[in-house]
C-alpha cells in the first residue's frame, strides 16, 4: 500500500488539510503524533488512516517504527511535516526511508533564523542584524552595533512569532534579550533592524530549480506585545514593478541554499530602501493559507506540493481569479470562554465563503503572544480586494467570545 508518513498536525489549518490531500491522493495516511488530545479525540481525524503515538523529536524511535511499518508491507513513498520545527526532522528520515527530492541541508539551515541570516547576509535585501553568541552574551556592546532604535529581537527558533519582540530604547532591549537568553542559554540572540513598510507573505514551490510563485498575499500586522497577522488580501494580479524584484529574491536564496525541489514562504516587507525579507519558512503557511489560495486561484497547494515530493510535477496554474480576503479574531482581555455567538450571522454575511472558530467551552483565551493564539477566522470574497476585506472584517465583528473569569 502506498504510504505517506506525516510527522505532526494541527487540527486545522495546511498541516491537517496536507493528511486530507495525501488520502484524496489515493495514498494510505500515517500520522505520527505526540499530541495525547489527539489521541483522544480519535474519531475526530477520520482522515488519519493510522495513528501512531511516539516522541516526534525522538528519530531513532521513530525510525524504529517506519521500519516496523515497512516489514508490514506498506510502501513508505514520502515522510513529510507541514509544522513548523518537524520539516527538517522529516526531511531527514526521508532520506533514510525513500527518495527525497529536497535538501534536508538547506531545510535545516532556513528554519534557524540565525544561520539564514548568516548565510544571506551579503545580499541587499537581507536587513542589518547582529548575531550575539551564548559565550559573547557578556561582553557584547549594543552602542557598538550604531543600529538605533526600535530594534528586533528574536530567537534563531522562533515560529508564530512567539519569540519576535521590538525594543523601543535600551531599558526594554536588556530585558527582551535577557528573557530570550535565560530561556534558552545556549542558543544565540539576533537583534535586527526595525524595517518600516508594507508587509507581504509569498508562497512558492521550486521544482527542479525553478521558482513557481503560488500567492502574494498581503498582511495587515497587529503589534500588541507581538507582531500578529490579522488580515491576508489575496492579490490575484500583481503588479510587475513588485513581482519581477521578489521573483529576484526567491531565485537568489533558492540558489544559495541550492535548493532544487522545496516549498517555502517568505515574509517581505516593502521599505524606502528596497524589499528587505523578514523571514523564510520551508514549508506553506499555516492556519486558512492552503483554503484562501484554493478559493483565489482554484489549485490546492498541499496537493501539489505533496506531488512534488513524491517525484510528481506540481500544477499551480491558476483556474480561476477570485478577490480573497482572510480576517483573524483574537481577544483583548484574558477569560475563560463560556460560550461563541454569531457563528451562523457570520457565514450568512456577505460574500462569506468560510468560517472557523477554534476553542471549545472552557478553554482559556488570552490576548495573543503568538499565532497560536487566534481564535476565529472568516474567508470571504468581493469584486476588489478591499470589498472582500470589508466583507471579511464586517462578518468577523459578528463573532463574539463571552468569557467569564479565569478561576
Amino acid at each position: 500500500m502506498k504510504t505517506i508518513i506525516f510527522i505532526g498536525t494541527n487540527k486545522s489549518g495546511s498541516s491537517r488539510e496536507a493528511i486530507r490531500a495525501a488520502g484524496d491522493l489515493g495514498y494510505f495516511t500515517v500520522l505520527f503524533t505526540s499530541n495525547e488530545k489527539q489521541l483522544r479525540q480519535r474519531e475526530e481525524y477520520k482522515d488519519v488512516h493510522e495513528m501512531v503515538q511516539i516522541e516526534t523529536t525522538d528519530i531513532k524511535e521513530m525510525k524504529k517504527k517506519i521500519a516496523e511499518l515497512s516489514d508490514r508491507g506498506l510502501v513508505i513513498k514520502s515522510i513529510l511535516s507541514f509544522v513548523d520545527s518537524f520539516v527538517h526532522i522529516a526531511s531527514e528520515l526521508q532520506d533514510e526511508f525513500c527518495t527525497n527530492v529536497s535538501s534536508t541541508k538547506a531545510i535545516t539551515t532556513m528554519e534557524n533564523k540565525a544561520a539564514t541570516r548568516e548565510l544571506l547576509q551579503n545580499y541587499p535585501f537581507t536587513p542589518k542584524h547582529f548575531i550575539i553568541q551564548p559565550e559573547e552574551f557578556d561582553t557584547y556592546s549594543i552602542e557598538s552595533m550604531k543600529l538605533g532604535y526600535p530594534v528586533i529581537v528574536k530567537s534563531p527558533h522562533s515560529t508564530g512569532s512567539k519569540d519576535v519582540l521590538l525594543a523601543k530604547n535600551s531599558k526594554q532591549l536588556m530585558r527582551h534579550m535577557n528573557k530570550l537568553h535565560d530561556n534558552s542559554p545556549y542558543e544565540p540572540v539576533i537583534l535586527e533592524e526595525y524595517i518600516e513598510g508594507e508587509q507581504y507573505l509569498v508562497e512558492a514551490l521550486v521544482h527542479k530549480g525553478t521558482v513557481k510563485i503560488a500567492g502574494f498575499m498581503k498582511q495587515e500586522v497587529t503589534a500588541g506585545k507581538r507582531f500578529i497577522i490579522t488580515g491576508y488580501g489575496v492579490m490575484v494580479d500583481v503588479p510587475q514593478m513588485m513581482k519581477t524584484p521578489v521573483e529576484q529574491i526567491i531565485k537568489s536564496i533558492v540558489k544559495r541554499f541550492g535548493l532544487e525541489n522545496g516549498a517555502m514562504h517568505l515574509e517581505l516587507r516593502r521599505s524606502p530602501k528596497g524589499w528587505k525579507l523578514i523571514e523564510i519558512n520551508p514549508r506553506i503557511s499555516g492556519g486558512a493559507m492552503n483554503k484562501m489560495l484554493e478559493a483565489a486561484f482554484g489549485f490546492n497547494l498541499v496537493k501539489e506540493t505533496i506531488k512534488l515530493y513524491t517525484g510528481g510535477v506540481p500544477n499551480i496554474t491558476p483556474s480561476r481569479k477570485q478577490h480573497i480576503y482572510t480576517h483573524y479574531v483574537i481577544v483583548s482581555e484574558r477569560g475563560k470562554l463560556e460560550k461563541v455567538t454569531g457563528k451562523a450571522r457570520a457565514r450568512k454575511a456577505q460574500g462569506v465563503l468560510d468560517v472557523y472558530v477554534k476553542p471549545r467551552k472552557g478553554t482559556v483565551l488570552i490576548p495573543p503572544l503568538s499565532m497560536g493564539h487566534r481564535y476565529a477566522y472568516v474567508i470571504a470574497t468581493g469584486d476588489t480586494l478591499l470589498q472582500a476585506r470589508r466583507n471579511a472584517e464586517d462578518a468577523a465583528k459578528e463573532i463574539t467570545f463571552h468569557m467569564s473569569e479565569e478561576k
